[in-house]
């Protein structure tokens, strides 16, 4: 593999991993207000989250050293699983500010 092709593949991973943690800050936030308020609903619905969490970092583990041939695949896979991640968590956050305007 030339060095443009790992260049260009380390930047896409690069932005994948970013947009990982970015949602996985959010959820951390949502995880700590959830529970600081004591919303047990908020709190199960972060839970279930966090096996999506586990999986996205194992694929993106696996990203990193899978072979050419199958690179894009894993990409796409990987992108796949991220966009729902991180709807999944902006579902919660709608809900959460949702819940906490209801108790203003």
């Amino acid at each position: 593999m030339n060095d443009d092709v790992k260049i260009a593949e380390q930047a896409v991973y690069d932005k994948l991993e970013s947009q990982i943690k970015t949602a996985e800050a959010k959820l951390d936030v949502l995880k700590a207000r959830a529970e600081a308020a004591k919303a047990d609903l908020e709190v199960k619905a972060i839970a279930a989250l966090l096996p999506k969490k586990q999986a996205i970092q194992q694929k993106l583990r696996e990203l990193k050293n899978v072979g050419a041939g199958r690179w894009e695949q894993a990409k796409t896979d990987l992108q796949h699983r991220i966009a729902e991640f991180e709807k999944s968590v902006k579902a919660l956050e709608s809900k959460a500010r949702e819940s906490k305007a209801k108790a203003s």
